[in-house]
Order: structure tokens, then C-alpha cells, then sequence
């Protein structure tokens, strides 16, 4: 019996953007060194993208490097993109639209935007994440195809990154009843090759998501935000069959720090596909032995109705902009010296510098722009590069 079902009234309460609002929002995470975390506190400062987008030019007007190799993105340009996934049939959803996983739109700096590909009402379910060995064992797949089988029988969605091994055996188990494959390609990048005819399968009768524009080519520096996404999609993640230097370990770190559950299936300690999730057995992950282990450990808190989808779109356009502050290059200077490569908190660069808090923010939010800055966490901040003496 399915732990939850989509019904009509879950579409009927999900918000969405207008066409109008929806393109802004793709040309403003688009835009050069704006990811997701730059995306939000934009959107939050100056009320909307559009307004974000009108002031960028003044931002980037002070930047230090050259502007000119990466041009602003126009609407013909996110319209075009928009038009390949179409044509390949994808959809674009925001944050809180309907087939946007209501469990990923509740993490600090979420994708504001996805592409999908497949049926949309699965999003709705409860999901877990199972990550391991691409060179999973033969018994290490055959656990998981049963596993998942299992857990997909009681209801929930088994999501995973579609990679070979593990992943494989996770996405074939579930393929009858409930599957979604989280890509960090484009929508229209079939990653390994040897898994097209997978993924086209996920496409028609489960669900295929991104944050990546159609045509994009996977490097090894998307797959760790890619694994962000898959342990933000769930409840819990179980790791099955992973080395000590496994990128399904980064899923389990990232599960962790989103306040999700970290499981792991133990093995043979001899086996080094093991060492990783007897690690964090050790480390405090829930021992994993059956489909009923799970089942005990997510159960409560498997009804996805908990992740209210309201009050997560940009404030209305019509409110007044934020006015246009001037900053004296004295400022810039008093900020840049307070800050150095250890991570400090923002509240105490406004304290050691004594400026206004706008002020501040302007300025750091100029670095973040500019490529200088890194927020590690969610007011924590630090410089890339230290400054020259």
C-alpha cells in the first residue's frame, strides 16, 4: 500500500511563475558566476529577477576582470535554450511548481530552476536515494535491485545518479514502479553511454531531472552538485558498496548536512567496496540490512504533505525597487582588508568594519560577482584568492 499518492488538489496548490517570470529567472542563474546561492540572495535583496537583472551592469561595471568574455544573457538566448528542451520534450519547472521535488525546494540555496523529462507526479512521492560502486559486485546489485523493489512497492521513489553499477541496479529494480534519475548533463546528454537505453526508459515511465541547459557536457566538478540534488530530493540517503574516496561518500556528507538520514548496507571488511559503508556505520549512519530497516527508519516522516509549497517565489514585481546606494571606494577597501581566506561570519565583517549592513552587503555582493568571494555556509563568508601584500 503506497504511503502517498498525488492527488488533483496537490497540482491545484502548487504556485507557479508567469512565462514572463519564469525567463528571467533562467537568463539570472545563467548569468556568469551566479549559481543557486547567488541566485536567491538577488532575488531576495532587490525583490524579483528582473530587478536583479537591471542592476547587474553596475555590478559587473566594478569588476576586476574582464567582463567583455562573458556578455550578458539576453531573452532571445534563454528562449532558444528553452526551445531545445522543448523540442526534446522536456519542461522547465521552478521551485515549488508542480514535478519540482518539494523536499529539494526546502534546502539552503536550492535549484531555482530544473528540467524534467517523464512523469511529473512522481516528484510528489516520498523518495530515497540509493548511491554506490560504480564497479558494484554482483551480490552488491542483486541486494539493491531488492531492496529498491521493495521500497518502491511500499511507495516511495528511488532516486539515484544513474552512473553504472549501484545506481544501475537502483533504477532498473524500481523501472515498473517508480524511479527518477538525477543527470548532470543536459537533459538531452545520455551519461555513460552504455546507459541510453536506461535512461530512455526512465524518460517514458519514470522521471529524468537537471539544472543543466540542454547540450551541456557533464565535467567532474557538476557530478558533486548533481549529488547535492539526489540527497535533497529525499528523505534519506543509503549507501551500498562505496571505497573510502566514492563520490557516493559526498552524497552521504551532503545528506548529513541537509538534515536527511544517512544509511548504509555494512560489508565484509575485506572487501574494499565495503570500507566505506562500514565507515559510516561507525561514524553514526543507520545499519541497513533489509527493505523493513528502512521502511522503520523513514516511515515517520515519509508523508510529503509536511513540505508546504508556499511562500517560495520571488516577493511581488510591483513592489518598490530597492534604491541605488553609493558605496565610496574607501568602503571596498575597508571590507577587502577585513576579509581573508578563513571563513568569518558576515555580521562580524559588518562589526570589525563598522559600515551600514547595506553597504556591506553591497560590497561582498560585488566580490561574490565578481568571482572573489565564496559563501561557506549560510552566513559564512571567504575569500577565494588572499590578497596580494
Amino acid at each position: 500500500m503506497p504511503l502517498y499518492k498525488s492527488s488533483p488538489s496537490d497540482k491545484a496548490t502548487s504556485v507557479t511563475l508567469s512565462d514572463e517570470q519564469k525567463l528571467n529567472w533562467l537568463r539570472l542563474i545563467r548569468s556568469h558566476n551566479i549559481g543557486p546561492a547567488t541566485f536567491w540572495r538577488l532575488i531576495n535583496y532587490f525583490g524579483g529577477a528582473e530587478q536583479a537583472l537591471d542592476r547587474l551592469p553596475e555590478f559587473q561595471r566594478r569588476s576586476q576582470k574582464h567582463q567583455s568574455q562573458h556578455p550578458s544573457i539576453t531573452m532571445q538566448m534563454v528562449e532558444r535554450e528553452l526551445n531545445a528542451a522543448h523540442k526534446f520534450g522536456a519542461t522547465l519547472v521552478a521551485r515549488g511548481e508542480h514535478g519540482y521535488p518539494p523536499a529539494l525546494a526546502y534546502l539552503d540555496s536550492p535549484p531555482p530552476l530544473l528540467y524534467i523529462k517523464g512523469d511529473a507526479d512522481l516528484a510528489t512521492l516520498p523518495a530515497v536515494a540509493i548511491v554506490g560502486s560504480r564497479n558494484g559486485s554482483a551480490v552488491g546489485q542483486k541486494f539493491t535491485r531488492r531492496l529498491v523493489q521493495e521500497l518502491a512497492q511500499a511507495g516511495y521513489l528511488i532516486v539515484s545518479g544513474l552512473a553504472r553499477g549501484i545506481d544501475t541496479a537502483a533504477h532498473t529494480g524500481a523501472l515498473e514502479k517508480a524511479t527518477m534519475a538525477v543527470i548532470a548533463g543536459g537533459i538531452d546528454n545520455y551519461y555513460p553511454p552504455q546507459n541510453k537505453e536506461l535512461q530512455s526508459q526512465i524518460e517514458k515511465i519514470g522521471l529524468v531531472i537537471t539544472e543543466n541547459p540542454p547540450g551541456f557536457e557533464p565535467r567532474a566538478r557538476d557530478f558533486p552538485r548533481r549529488n547535492r540534488i539526489i540527497s535533497g530530493c529525499c528523505l534519506g540517503t543509503i549507501v551500498i558498496e562505496a571505497n573510502l574516496r566514492s563520490g557516493s561518500l559526498i552524497t552521504a556528507r551532503l545528506a548529513s548536512e541537509q538534515g536527511r538520514e544517512v544509511m548504509a548496507v555494512p560489508g565484509h571488511p575485506t572487501d574494499p567496496r565495503a570500507a566505506g559503508p562500514n565507515r559510516l556505520i561507525m561514524s553514526g549512519a543507520t545499519m541497513i540490512t533489509c527493505a523493513s530497516d528502512v521502511l522503520d527508519n523513514l516511515t515517520p516522516m515519509s508523508d510529503i504533505k509536511r513540505y508546504e509549497q508556499t511562500s517560495l517565489f520571488e516577493p511581488d514585481p510591483v513592489q518598490q525597487p530597492v534604491e541605488k546606494i553609493y558605496v565610496e571606494q574607501s568602503a571596498r577597501e575597508t571590507v577587502l582588508n577585513a576579509l581573508s581566506t578563513q571563513a568569518v561570519e558576515i555580521d562580524e565583517i559588518i562589526r570589525t568594519t563598522n559600515l551600514h549592513s547595506r553597504e556591506v552587503r553591497i560590497i561582498l555582493l560585488e566580490l561574490e560577482l565578481d568571482g572573489r568571494l565564496e559563501h561557506d555556509g549560510a552566513q559564512n563568508i571567504r575569500l577565494l584568492e588572499p590578497l596580494a601584500s
